[in-house]
């Protein structure tokens, strides 16, 4: 039978552990659980030789994930349209991509914040906060050039992120949309409400 490479079993280690603590929550799911996924013998002890505890896996599978989303943010931000209106559209579609492939991980984090505050504010501070924080020096800079007269852009950035945010959570928390109102749909009308919101309407 063909061996694993020990690279790929640790990442499947990772991508499993993620998945079974997003369906399951931490407390619930075991250490045979994950191997059995992982298609591991239960009580092999396999997992030990890639992660010391269930707690060392968690901490690896976040911060994993959370350098991908960092990287993907940093990424959209240099890459803007000097255009407000195609900006907010891929802002919109870059923050709904990222937050779909991350399901497991929103799902984790909501759930278990209380219990590991030490491991989730560095997703709050690295990844979310970071959300609006560009969202409102966007705003402030369009304000700074006259393109819009917001009066106060950071709490009109937090608006704009957060109701935009609220579709994926909702959908990733309980498999439902605002007003059941399809993805395309919530899109649009919240590019239009925004572009009324920050004036950029011709």
């Amino acid at each position: 039978m063909a061996r694993t490479t020990p690279g790929v079993t640790r990442q499947r280690v990772l991508d499993e552990a993620l998945r079974l603590f997003a369906e399951r929550g931490y407390a619930a799911t075991s250490v045979a659980d994950i191997q059995v996924a992982c298609g591991l013998a239960p009580g092999s002890g396999a997992l030990y030789k890639h992660f010391p505890s269930k707690r060392a896996l968690l901490e690896h599978a976040v911060r994993r994930n959370l350098d991908t989303v960092a990287g993907r943010s940093d990424d959209a931000v240099a890459e803007l349209p000097a255009e407000p209106a195609e900006a907010l559209r891929l802002m919109a579609e870059v923050v709904w991509a990222t937050m779909d492939g991350e399901r497991n991980l929103i799902r984790i984090m909501i759930r278990e914040f209380d219990v590991f505050p030490e491991l989730f504010e560095p997703m709050w501070d690295t990844v979310v906060a970071a959300v609006y924080r560009r969202c409102a020096d966007w705003v402030t800079a369009l304000a700074g050039r006259g393109i819009t007269r917001v009066e106060d852009p950071e709490a009109t950035a937090a608006v704009l992120v957060a109701s935009l945010t609220y579709f994926p959570i909702l959908d990733v928390l309980i498999g439902r949309t605002p007003g059941d109102v399809g993805k395309r749909r919530f899109l649009d009308a919240w590019l239009a409400h925004a572009a009324r919101t920050l004036g950029l309407e011709a």
